[in-house]
């Protein structure tokens, strides 16, 4: 029988369990803080040991707020250093492992890149008064910095307080390479932390020597040459260790500003920089002014040569694009034929030159960027700045810039696609998207419209309706996906402002695009290499050959579409001052937000083209549009493109032919007085008839097909 007390002491059991659990709990938690005051108490003690007051407390009180401040400073110089070293992981010294001679669309040499071709000479086998004369006028304290010169930055700096004006930079020879190597000539912020940052990393990677070595090997030396020995060769006619004195001068001349003081255009201003260079020497201390006064009174002579320059920007792009295709061949010593246009190249030039010379100070611009296509992807011309030699950036395939409206192509592509025709009506009135509510030009809104007129005058609300309303609930998404389609290779930042073009792309992704529409809707196939060869004579890559055939962008439906609307921009629209005469034109201005930027993006049968002006430092234009400087530019330049040529009609649409009021019209302006004001219109040479043109282009076709025979590679070079 169970004892009836027997249930009752278990609970009491578990009672006093509970109780001596809590107990020990409290006793632990009241030790353990017992102890930690004891030793609170013990280091507070151990500390007073080191308190100090007066001047002392001052100097402990500073010290501490600078470790603070340091570590603060420490991590943010992280942070800032973190993109510079990743510039560092590109095969940076075997960059110039390529050495690569290229020739025009017709086998004419315009240049070289890659490895030095006058071979590159050790330092210590330099004439020791070109070593001088370079640090002398680039770096004077070269060997005693660790890559920034904090002394020579401050002398530049007081120097340059003084004269009101940049006269002295504060760059040293290392920051100068990082430049060269790892940067570009864009002038940011970004670019001068990266540059300082990458100073110090080569200063810590590599000997003096070896710094020295690269910046002389590397320099764009003017006259399409790089490096101090092959400058020498192509301005003496001689090897980089038989230079002189004054000879030396002259090229240390040459880093500042290789054009301005090349001597083959400008014999006096270079003779003039390379007294500057030996007044350098003796104020340096390199040299007395007895040891220079030869080289004073007898200034070097240069070999003569003419001024044609090669297509340097096109040939740094075209140079970025062989090392990309010829990783797969064994041989890096290559003769790569081109598509540029010489021809065309100049006329691109001298559009983007003669619009800045003649507006650049009325618009408050100062930079130009131009691509060529021709129907098929060819790239003809390229301007990348308005001196190369003053600025190495190609602000054609480098620089991001908002295209504004001209991206709005793929907005409307898009609604195109979706089965909507330029007869669609849609209201043109205020419209928000979250907190964004964008507005069109005049703060004016049209009513009910069609989407042809909405292109056509460019109205901002329309394609963010189309995104917002009509296109699906992925439009953002789906905008982005048609602009890599048209080939548009900058990635596209996702925003629901992108319909009316807010995200960057480069000027070269936007030729790229527009060249979609003369190609009947296809892939433009934009390449700058026709074929990759060997000094042997074998063809190692042909674009024809090696290159998939183009893929559908854009249906054929919506591609009548898109050229129905795009040719209403010149005559109607917002582009009047584009339109070819006797061509049909199609195209798309673009402004951005405070006028910062202007674009005319736009094509023929023939070529696509895109246009863009603006300012380095991002400041405002004063009221430039897309419809004036860059269209008119890319009149200028299509007007000589489609002279003495086979004229292509667009897909579907003719060549306008002249009324009979036009042709009266245009007699009228022969006749008229010619502006004085005006530039000259640029004129293409004829050369050959249309039907000669054809012949020659099937000889060229049919040799291109045979297959080449080898050849001696001393042969070749010569012929070359």
């Amino acid at each position: 029988m169970q004892d009836p007390h027997s249930s009752g002491k278990r609970p009491r059991r578990k009672f006093h369990l509970l109780l001596r659990i809590d107990s020990w709990i409290d006793s632990t938690v009241w030790n353990a803080g017992f102890r930690a005051g004891e030793i609170w108490e013990e280091i507070t003690i151990f500390f007073r040991r080191f308190k100090v007051r007066g001047a002392k407390r001052l100097v402990f009180e500073i010290l501490g707020e600078g470790m603070t401040l340091g570590t603060a400073g420490s991590v943010l110089m992280l942070a800032l250093a973190l993109p510079a070293f990743e510039e560092t992981k590109k095969d940076w010294r075997n960059h110039g492992d390529f050495a690569v001679t290229f020739l025009d669309r017709y086998g004419n040499m315009i240049g070289h890149r890659g490895i030095i071709h006058e071979n590159s000479v050790p330092i210590d086998e330099l004439p020791d008064h070109l070593v001088k004369a370079v640090l002398a006028t680039e770096d004077r304290r070269f060997f005693d910095h660790f890559g920034i010169d904090f002394l020579g930055l401050t002398r530049a700096m007081t120097e340059n307080a003084r004269a009101g004006g940049v006269v002295q930079g504060g760059s040293t020879l290392t920051q100068q390479l990082a430049k060269n190597l790892f940067l570009t000539n864009e002038r940011s912020i970004e670019r001068k932390i990266k540059e300082a940052y990458l100073a110090i990393w080569l200063e810590a990677n590599l000997s003096k020597k070896e710094i020295l070595s690269l910046y002389l090997d590397r320099a764009y030396m003017g006259g399409g040459t790089f490096g101090a020995a092959a400058a020498s060769q192509f301005y003496f006619g001689k090897s980089i260790t038989d230079v002189n004195l004054a000879e030396s001068a002259m090229l240390a001349g040459l880093f500042k500003a290789p054009t301005k003081y090349a001597p083959h255009i400008n014999l006096p201003a270079a003779r003039a920089r390379a007294n500057v260079v030996l007044t350098n020497l003796v104020q340096g201390g390199f040299m007395t002014e007895g040891q220079v006064i030869a080289a004073r009174r007898n200034p070097a002579a240069v070999i003569d040569r003419d001024e044609t320059e090669a297509p340097d920007f096109f040939l740094d792009w075209a140079y970025d694009e062989v090392q990309r295709i010829a990783t797969r061949f064994p041989q890096h010593s290559l003769i790569v034929r081109t598509t540029v246009d010489i021809g065309l190249q100049k006329a691109a030039d001298a559009a983007v030159e003669s619009s800045l010379r003649e507006y650049g100070e009325s618009y408050n611009v100062k930079q130009g960027a131009l691509v060529m296509i021709e129907n098929g992807g060819a790239v003809r011309a390229m301007v990348g700045g308005r001196d190369y030699g003053e600025s190495q950036f190609n602000r054609a395939t480098k620089a991001l810039r908002q295209p504004g409206s001209s991206f709005k192509i793929y907005t409307y592509s898009l609604a195109m696609e979706a089965g909507m025709k330029p007869e669609t009506p849609i209201v043109d009135g205020p419209i928000s998207w979250g907190n964004w509510s964008p507005g069109n030009y005049g703060n004016s809104y049209a009513g009910r419209i069609n989407i042809e007129t909405a292109l056509v005058k460019s109205i901002n609300t329309i394609p963010v309706r189309l995104a917002k309303e009509k296109l699906g609930p992925n439009a953002i998404n789906d905008i982005m996906a048609e602009a890599k389609k048209f080939g548009v290779e900058t990635p596209i930042r996702k925003d629901v402002t992108i319909p009316i073009g807010t995200s960057e792309v480069t000027v070269l992704d936007q030729a790229t695009a527009y060249a979609v529409f003369p190609a009947g809707g296809l892939q433009s196939r934009r390449h700058g290499i026709s074929q990759i060869m060997n000094y042997d004579g074998d063809v190692l890559y042909d674009f024809a050959r090696d290159e998939p055939a183009a893929t559908r962008v854009l249906s054929e439906q919506a591609e009548a579409s898109m050229l129905q609307m795009l040719t209403k921009v010149p005559y109607i629209g917002t582009a009047r001052r584009a339109a070819v005469e006797g061509v049909l034109t199609g195209g798309k201005t673009g402004t951005t937000q405070a006028y910062r930027d202007a674009w005319f993006c736009g094509f023929t049968g023939n070529y696509a083209a895109a246009v863009w002006f603006g300012n380095d430092d991002y400041t405002s234009s004063n009221n430039m549009t897309g419809g004036s400087l860059p269209a008119m530019t890319f009149k200028s330049l299509m007007d000589y493109a489609h002279q003495g040529i086979e004229l292509r009609p667009l897909p579907g649409l003719a060549n306008p032919e002249p009324t009979a009021a036009e042709v009266a019209a245009k007699a009228k302006a022969k006749a008229a007085p010619a502006d004085e004001n005006a530039l000259p219109a640029l004129v293409r040479p004829r050369t050959l008839s249309a039907n000669a043109a054809r012949e020659v282009r099937d000889i060229g076709r049919m040799l291109h097909e045979a297959k080449p025979l080898k050849q001696d590679p001393q042969k070749v070079a010569s012929s070359l």
